[in-house]
């Protein structure tokens, strides 16, 4: 027998306080429980947040991790573009000069680079702080990939306009700067 039923049967309490009493038991019940339900769920929210954080800073990491392994095999080719395609400067006599933003830089040549340089067939790329010639077609794919390699490249010489006052006077090619 509960001590409920004993004080009943002894006659200290009655029946209105024993179903009182009771009922605030159970109400107290049903609260603690109500509160542990709540209380469950704010754990598992806290640790479901904690998790998404998680994966979002994975996710951030695994961009970063292939943009940088997208910018190594973009380097890469354009080594290699540059590497297959360069014009050996071996025998150059010839002075050429041109800026590389704001400093001048001056790379010998011979005398077909340079009326090549000057036509727009060849352009002058910098890998590894060294400048390469290379062919204009070579060039535009490499510019295509990486925008920041290409230092010259002169426009191919168009035909003259016809309303150009100064048509009659040719810039000589063997003009130097």
């Amino acid at each position: 027998m509960s001590l409920q039923d004993q004080l009943l049967k002894a006659g200290l309490i009655d029946d209105k306080k024993a179903n009182k009493i009771r009922k605030t038991r159970n109400k107290q019940v049903r609260q603690k429980q109500k509160n542990k339900i709540e209380t469950t769920n704010e754990a598992k929210l806290a640790v479901q947040q904690a998790q998404a954080g998680r994966t979002e800073r994975d996710r951030q990491l695994n961009r970063q991790h292939k943009a940088e392994a997208e910018r190594k095999a973009i380097s890469a080719q354009v080594r290699q573009l540059v590497e297959m395609n360069r014009q050996s400067r071996d025998d150059g006599e010839i002075s050429y000069s041109f800026t590389d933003g704001t400093l001048i830089k001056r790379i010998t040549v011979t005398g077909t680079q340079l009326k090549q340089l000057g036509n727009g067939r060849l352009c002058i790329i910098k890998l590894d702080e060294r400048y390469e010639l290379i062919p204009t077609l070579v060039a535009e794919k490499i510019q295509l990939r990486d925008e920041s390699t290409q230092i010259l490249s002169n426009q191919p010489t168009e035909t003259p306009d016809e309303d150009d006052p100064y048509a009659d006077f040719q810039v000589p090619d063997d003009l130097m700067w």
